[in-house]
C-alpha cells in the first residue's frame, strides 16, 4: 500500500529539554483513554539532563503487525501504525517481543496491545499529533515530506545516513529522527 500522508513526524533529539509536554499532550489524544502512548527517557542521570522522546517509529514493515497472528494492527493508508482492535487482540504478546524498539505495551488489565498511533484522528487529515503541536524547543515536528528532503540536504554526511530510516532494525520509518551530530561524533549520547 502507498503512504498517502502529506507530512511526516521528524525529532531532533538534541533539542530535547525534558519538558514531557509531550507526555501530557498524548493523554489528551481522542481514542487514547487518557493513556501515555509515548515516554521521555533519561539518557544518562548519572552523566547529563539529556533526555529523549521515545515513541513508535511507524515502519513500513512493521515487525509487530508482522507477528500478530489474527492481524489486529493495522497500517492505515498514511503509513501510521495503529494499536490494536480490541475486538481482535487475543492478548498474546507477540507484537510487543517482535518489535525491535520495545515499543507496544501490554495492558494486563484490558489484555490489549497500546502504541502511539500518531494520532490517527488528526494525522489523517494532516492536523499534528498532539505531541509536535505542543513541544515547545521543536524537538518533535509535522513537516511536509518537502520540508524533510530540505533537512536532509543540510546534513549530508560522507556515508548518507542522518535518520533512523536506514536499513538496520526494522529498515524503513514513517518517523525520521535526526542523528548527524550523533553520527559525525560531535554529539554523544552517552
Amino acid at each position: 500500500m502507498e503512504n498517502t500522508a502529506k507530512s511526516v513526524l521528524y525529532i531532533e533529539l538534541d533539542n530535547c529539554i525534558g519538558c514531557r509536554s509531550c507526555l501530557a499532550a498524548c493523554t489528551q489524544c481522542g481514542g487514547h483513554d487518557n493513556e501515555n502512548r509515548n515516554y521521555v527517557v533519561d539518557v544518562d542521570p548519572f552523566v547529563s539532563r539529556q533526555t529523549m522522546p521515545i515513541m513508535c517509529l511507524h515502519c513500513v514493515n512493521p515487525a509487530c503487525a508482522r507477528s500478530c497472528p489474527v492481524q489486529a494492527i493495522q497500517v492505515h493508508e498514511t503509513g501510521a501504525v495503529l494499536s490494536a482492535m480490541v475486538e481482535k487482540c487475543l492478548g498474546c504478546q507477540n507484537c510487543t517481543i517482535a518489535c525491535p524498539y520495545g515499543i507496544p505495551k501490554f495492558d494486563d488489565e484490558k489484555k490489549l496491545m497500546y502504541k502511539c498511533d500518531l494520532c490517527i484522528d488528526r494525522t489523517k487529515d494532516d492536523i499534528p499529533p498532539m505531541c509536535a503541536s505542543v513541544c515547545p524547543t521543536n524537538t518533535l515536528q509535522w513537516i511536509s515530506k518537502e520540508e524533510l528532503a530540505r533537512k536532509k540536504e543540510r546534513h549530508v554526511l560522507a556515508n548518507e545516513k542522518w535518520v533512523a530510516s536506514t536499513p538496520y532494525l526494522e529498515n524503513e520509518t514513517n518517523v525520521h529522527i535526526s542523528l548527524p551530530g550523533i553520527l559525525q561524533g560531535t554529539v554523544k549520547l552517552f
